[in-house]
């Protein structure tokens, strides 16, 4: 299945690490001119020496005022993948209100913003367009010590069918990915332990985690013209853990 983005526009946010990191490689690959957003400047640094053709934007989505100044000079977008998030995992009698609001900025208002933005854009040139955001398992099962970030999920998911809804007549697609433990760089840490994997990966079917390209191809499909008819979706990338 033949997959190009020749002469479309598209924007990752959360692009200097991880899923994010590759799926903005992966679009510029695919022929798409890539604009990479997060707020650590030599990761976008580095990501622009691995592929110059990737425009960086260095900002924090958290602050309202920065993404509305920082999108006014992005142009024209077609694809937005929203990827950028935050985890801060505690007991749920441990949560504190600046952990639950600093998630919730990140994880969903921030996605809002970013896809207001995008869509009025697309709603103006009348050209249509496709978002997806990137959600997790977390959003369908409780996990224990990740209170905040299942709810955060949870309202992504949410957030994700109700813009399906509302931008559908537009011609404008929304769609989430929703994958299990991915094995990039910081999930290899935070999963070095054999016996925590163990009882992961023991109620997955496939019984392993995903790697960073299972994701990115989920996501590149969902941005396609190979999914034309597919708007409003949560689709699990978690090798079945879901389906338990």
């Amino acid at each position: 299945m033949e997959i190009s983005f020749k002469g479309k526009r598209a924007v990752v946010t959360g692009a200097g690490k991880g899923i994010g990191r590759a799926t903005a490689l992966a679009l510029a690959q695919y022929g798409a001119k890539v604009t990479a957003i997060t707020r650590t400047q030599s990761d976008l640094d580095s990501l622009v020496e691995e592929c110059p053709s990737i425009v960086p934007v260095c900002f924090d989505l958290g602050e309202w005022e920065a993404t509305e100044a920082a999108l006014k000079d992005i142009g024209p977008i077609d694809l937005l993948v929203n990827n950028a998030a935050c985890a801060k995992l505690q007991p749920f009698l441990d949560v504190t209100p600046d952990q639950f609001d600093q998630s919730f900025t990140v994880n969903v208002k921030a996605v809002l913003h970013m896809s207001q933005l995008v869509a009025r854009g697309m709603i103006g040139r009348q050209s249509g367009g496709s978002i997806v955001n990137v959600s997790s398992q977390a959003s369908q099962c409780a996990l224990k010590n990740h209170t905040v970030y299942c709810a955060t999920k949870a309202a992504l998911d949410m957030l994700t069918k109700v813009m399906a809804l509302e931008l559908g007549p537009h011609q404008i697609r929304v769609n989430s990915v929703n994958p299990t433990v991915v094995m990039t760089e910081m999930g290899r840490r935070g999963w070095s332990n054999p016996e925590t994997v163990k009882t992961m990966t023991s109620r997955i079917p496939l019984g392993r985690f995903a790697e960073v390209d299972e994701v990115v191809n989920t996501i590149l499909f969902l941005l396609s013209d190979k999914s034309t008819m597919t708007n409003g979706v949560s689709l699990p990338v978690d090798g079945g853990f879901l389906a338990c």
